[in-house]
């Protein structure tokens, strides 16, 4: 995490001319659906705005991209995300937001673990993702057995690297998302201790541009905007489709992509200040873990309206 937190986030430059410039992760769904079926295109065609598709390997450099000028909007980020680009500086706005998915992440153990609560964890090498929504998740189900992370030993891996370690027995639990989460399910035989239900956390996932760009463009995010909105609705209207649809594109099979995708909300809204007020709750257990190194108020990021 050292590396994320030396990110050094410059003034947004301006985009060039009537193009807007679009990041995503391959684990984005409703972007990757957009750049597959060209709606998008279609629908800013009348405002004279093409579409160039750019991707990114995690959500960090994403928004990097989008402070620094090389990219205009971001597709969906984790909620932890746009937490660490305030901390270092980023002037971005939010967009839109995913509605809360607490079923879509979660703590997994052996199907014949003796871990059986969330204290069970104590002492235990658990494999989670430093920095991403489910470190919050693993943070606060920890909170709520009276346990603190000086209670197990963290293996901070990324989600492919997790898996393996989970599988091979090198850890005894592993806090994972979708649509790791499902695949692993299936798989392996692993069971649920906790998912982010209950409060624990929401897992929301946010869309973000610059401020600048949320100034000066509007329109076309609000086409975007819509276009997201319809995207959602279809997935969650008829899940077979999608998930033939992204099964090709992820290689994942498809009901495997049906199951994970009934667990994510799809639901796309505006952002709102009362609604950010989980992001402060993880910005604070961040600062205290010392992953991230400055207080952040969330509500101090630009939040743009669609009309």
């Amino acid at each position: 995490m050292a590396s994320i937190l030396s990110i050094s986030f410059a003034c947004a430059q301006t985009p060039a001319g009537d193009t807007i410039r679009i990041g995503y992760q391959k684990s984005s769904t409703l972007t990757a659906i957009l750049k597959t079926n060209g709606e998008l295109e279609k629908a800013l065609a009348p405002l004279g705005v093409r579409v160039t598709w750019h991707e990114f390997s995690s959500g960090l450099p994403l928004l990097e991209a989008i402070n620094t000028g090389n990219v205009d909007f971001g597709a969906d980020v984790a909620d932890t995300v746009p937490l660490f680009a305030q901390a270092a500086g980023a002037k971005l706005a939010y967009i839109a937001e995913e509605a809360a998915s607490p079923s879509a992440q979660a703590i997994l153990v052996p199907a014949e673990s003796p871990i059986k609560t969330l204290a069970d964890l104590k002492d235990r090498k658990i494999a989670v993702t430093k920095g991403a929504g489910s470190h919050f998740l693993l943070l606060a189900a920890l909170g709520k057995a009276g346990l603190t992370f000086k209670d197990i030993s963290p293996a901070y891996l990324p989600p492919a690297d997790g898996r393996i370690a989970f599988v091979g027995g090198n850890v005894q639990a592993w806090v994972a998302w979708d649509p790791f989460l499902t695949s692993a399910l299936k798989q392996s035989g692993a069971r649920v201790l906790a998912d982010g239900g209950n409060g624990l956390a929401s897992y929301k996932r946010y869309y973000l541009s610059s401020a600048a760009y949320a100034e000066r463009r509007s329109d076309v995010l609000g086409v975007i905007y819509r276009k997201l909105d319809e995207t959602g609705k279809w997935v969650k209207s008829q899940p077979k489709d999608a998930a033939t649809l992204l099964a090709g594109l992820w290689g994942i099979d498809a009901s495997t992509v049906e199951e994970a995708n009934s667990h994510r909300s799809y639901k796309i809204g505006a952002v709102t200040l009362p609604g950010l007020s989980e992001q402060q709750r993880i910005a604070d257990a961040f600062f205290a873990e010392g992953l991230i190194p400055v207080k952040v108020d969330a509500a101090a990021a630009k939040i743009w309206a669609p009309k």
